[in-house]
């Protein structure tokens, strides 16, 4: 096998065993065959095997989005719809939901329920970096939290939606940002009243949290 991406040729044969096999171990050995990549390749590419194909799978989906959303015309949106968009774009990115309802499976499994939550952090971080988001202080992890239990509660009906085009999938989708807006508006007006202000000591706390950064005191890394 002489494919330039060897783990995307394993992810695309694995694609056609998925709805039957899930993503298992007879997925990922179909896969490998079906290719011809060599086992020992294969297993160094995805030491968990199907999962880490799973994972490859829906990082793609993460990219699907961003290139589509900058290829769009998003300058009429509001900031709250630019965000549906994003998590639309998002969702289409797949056409096929067995594989994502098979996704949703294996990583609501207790060995591996950790990776599923990074991953819809991540496409949580992805879609607030598509916005430009600037936050660096405690808003940057709230942002994507809130973000990640809309694209979650999304993702699961969008599942078992059968709609004509989704309908009911985006107006359940408007509902919670809306929610997530006037939560938002909320927040503001208690820190605008008495009892905010009040706080704003103690909660002067979360001002010194930051974003994640790249880490500069790693052996090997010049400062000069």
């Amino acid at each position: 096998m002489t494919s330039p991406d060897p783990k995307s040729a394993l992810l695309d044969a694995a694609l056609m065993h998925v709805a039957f096999d899930g993503w298992s171990q007879a997925t990922f050995e179909a896969a490998v065959a079906d290719t011809g990549i060599a086992p020992a390749l294969a297993e160094a590419l995805c030491p968990r095997g199907a999962v880490d194909l799973a994972v490859a799978f829906h990082k793609r989906g993460d990219a699907a989005m961003g290139r589509r959303f900058a290829a769009e015309d998003v300058s009429d949106l509001r900031y709250s719809e630019k965000v549906a968009a994003l998590v639309r774009f998002r969702l289409e990115a797949c056409d096929d939901k067995e594989v994502v309802r098979r996704g949703s499976s294996l990583f609501a499994l207790p060995q591996h329920a950790g990776t599923g939550a990074e991953l819809i952090w991540g496409t949580a971080d992805a879609i607030w970096t598509a916005l430009g988001d600037t936050s660096e202080d405690f808003n940057w992890y709230t942002k994507r939290a809130t973000l990640s239990g809309v694209y979650g509660a999304t993702v699961l009906f969008w599942l078992g939606d059968d709609s004509e085009d989704h309908a009911e999938t985006w107006a359940f989708l408007d509902r919670r940002i809306e929610n997530v807006m006037q939560f938002e508006k909320a927040k503001a007006r208690f820190k605008a009243s008495p009892m905010g202000k009040l706080m704003q000591g103690p909660m002067s706390a979360l001002d010194r949290i930051r974003k994640p950064g790249a880490r500069d005191d790693m052996p090997g890394i010049w400062r000069g």
